[in-house]
């Protein structure tokens, strides 16, 4: 019934919501660290970390769709052209913030007198970004303005692992199931301190591949069911409202539940890990075959921001840093309230607005080769 999807409508707009959050959430952790009345305390700037994993769900479920159709149409699957069809995508915008971020940001900032300190040198880590392992610069040098490439260094092993998985194994159903179990365990070792290595832990809880298995779960049923999932969403649309405000409550409300029930129901390991990943799971395939075509989501402007949502994720940190920056002595003497507007405002205008230009007059240049590609 659904094996011939082409386009699954409106998650365009979600992937820039996503990114949004993403942009609120490093905006106020750093309005904090510069003296900034901030925010932070609020559940709507605490989702950086949780827009992600809706990222690597959608991933998991879109890649997954995506190879199931492959094998199934042609009989095989293309890793050559699988992996090039995401080094064409992700390479170009990666490796020019690689760029920015060790080469030529040290060096401007040293000759401009700009009065910020990188972390590390370029010796120490250009080889960890090669090999798409930004998560452990972080790890072992702290905060730095290519913070938000680690995701992108997860999803990156998450192709290089899925496309020969799915070409190799032919019961899928299993394969999907058996890295979700892998990685259950592997968190539960973690969590009963059975295994302490912090950085074995750090790697076990950052390489979020239970994320991406959930969303390949989805598209292993999405592609193989036969149930009308529009009927079946408005039979059950009780439950499935309840899945949302859960999902809704606690990415914009958390903290006044926690408050309002007396304990922390959102902070068991189970929940941010697998629960969390199954409700991003379900608004997935409710957005994109329950609502049709014509909802408000899929509008241009949204549609459009979920196009550049790659580049705003990555510019955000360069903008956020540029308007504190040149704005923070006179931001710092306005209303608070006032400073919060201009500077979002400018952040987001800036961050938009390099995004756009960045996909027209870069990403897309090489955009043009993948379209060769069978």
């Amino acid at each position: 019934m659904y094996k011939n999807i082409s386009f699954f409508p409106n998650l365009n707009a979600f992937r820039f919501f996503a990114a949004l959050l993403v942009l609120f959430h490093h905006g106020e952790v750093i309005r904090t660290k510069n003296d900034f009345i901030t925010y932070e305390h609020f559940s709507f700037f605490q989702n950086g970390t949780t827009s992600v994993k809706f990222f690597f769900v959608l991933s998991g479920f879109l890649i997954s769709y995506l190879l199931l159709k492959e094998q199934d149409q042609k009989k095989t699957i293309s890793i050559k052209n699988f992996y090039l069809k995401r080094v064409i995508r992700i390479w170009p915008l990666y490796f020019l913030l690689v760029a920015i971020g060790i080469v030529i940001f040290p060096f401007l900032f040293q000759v401009l007198h700009i009065n910020y300190s990188f972390p590390y040198t370029m010796g120490q880590v250009w080889l960890l970004f090669v090999l798409f392992l930004p998560s452990i610069v972080t790890f072992t040098y702290g905060s730095h303005l290519l913070e938000p490439l680690w995701s992108i260094g997860v999803e990156e092993w998450f192709y290089i692992i899925w496309a020969p998985l799915f070409k190799w194994i032919d019961n899928k159903f299993a394969l999907i199931i058996g890295i979700l179990l892998l990685k259950i365990l592997l968190l539960i070792l973690c969590f009963n301190n059975i295994i302490t290595d912090v950085l074995v832990v750090h790697l076990i809880k950052t390489f979020a591949f239970e994320s991406m298995a959930i969303g390949a779960l989805g598209a292993y049923f999405l592609y193989h069911t036969n149930i009308n999932l529009q009927a079946w969403y408005k039979k059950y649309a009780v439950v499935n409202c309840f899945l949302l405000a859960l999902l809704f409550s606690f990415l914009f409300f958390r903290n006044t539940c926690i408050a309002f029930i007396g304990s922390n129901i959102f902070d068991h390991w189970i929940f941010s890990y697998i629960i969390l990943n199954a409700l991003f799971l379900n608004l997935i395939l409710f957005i994109g075959i329950r609502l049709n075509s014509k909802s408000f989501f899929n509008n241009t402007f949204l549609d459009y921001g979920g196009k550049i949502s790659y580049g705003i994720y990555m510019y955000h940190m360069i903008v956020i840093f540029a308007v504190i920056h040149l704005g923070k002595k006179h931001l710092l003497t306005l209303d608070p309230y006032l400073s919060f507007l201009i500077f979002y405002s400018l952040v987001i205008a800036g961050t938009f607005i390099t995004a756009h230009l960045s996909k027209k007059y870069f990403e897309d240049f090489f955009m043009k080769f993948r379209s060769k590609l069978n």
